[in-house]
């Protein structure tokens, strides 16, 4: 377990020492999820440079960009370490599409918040299920929802801790590290797309605009696909 000690002590710690004491006290049970956005490239060059021994997965949701594709190659070949892909049940979204049409996310909230049910968090939860420690890209910056996320946090639904070693770092910050340590990164983020979620409920945006405002544009609640909400 994480202690209320422990807790304190990823506070002060840097992303990269947070992860080895995670990883050293979690050696078989610490997990990381990564979108490919940038900051997940940050964690994943820190685990992978690192050595730890942190399990990287990723979740194909049958939407991405091609970008995204080329990117998971890339980090497979640069790292020589393997991040495993996670795919939704193709019962749940045969039914889906054949009940509701191939883009019905368009046509309502609940809609597209099944849309993503289905293909993010049902394989998310599957993904987890021998976790003690699920890890994130997480930042305060990135939406309102995540403004007052903490370092460490037990997640009851999942029965684990969550822990984000970026909270706390600003968009500079993380292009920084970047280019300090020569990441790649998806092509997508040079042409305006700064949160990258599936393709067709992505868009550039303008100079300007919040950097999650061409993630799901056409609606105007609160924009989250599940993953990181209870």
């Amino acid at each position: 377990m994480i202690s209320k000690e422990d807790a304190d002590i990823l506070k002060q710690l840097t992303a990269e020492e947070g992860l080895k004491f995670v990883s050293s006290k979690f050696p078989e049970g610490a997990v990381f999820s990564t979108s490919l956005g940038q900051e997940d490239q940050v964690i994943t060059d820190l685990i992978f440079r690192n050595g730890l021994p942190i399990k990287v997965f990723t979740l194909d949701t049958g939407r991405l960009f091609p970008e995204h594709y080329e990117l998971l190659a890339q980090n497979n070949s640069r790292y020589r370490k393997k991040t495993e892909v996670y795919f939704p049940e193709a019962t749940d979204v045969e039914q889906y599409v054949n009940e509701k049409g191939i883009n019905a996310f368009y046509h309502s909230v609940e809609n597209r918040k099944e849309c993503c049910f289905i293909r993010k968090v049902k394989p998310l939860n599957r993904a987890l299920e021998q976790a003690k420690v699920w890890i994130t890209g997480l930042r305060a910056g990135q939406s309102e929802n995540r403004e007052h996320m903490p370092v460490v946090e037990w997640d009851e639904d999942r029965q684990l801790y969550k822990y984000n070693p970026l909270i706390h770092w600003n968009y500079a910050q993380v292009v920084d590290y970047l280019q300090e340590n020569k990441v790649q990164e998806l092509s997508l983020h040079k042409k305006g797309f700064i949160s990258v979620g599936c393709q067709p409920c992505t868009r550039a945006i303008a100079e300007g605009e919040d950097p999650r405002a061409g993630r799901w544009w056409w609606e105007n609640s609160h924009k989250e696909c599940g993953l990181h909400t209870h």
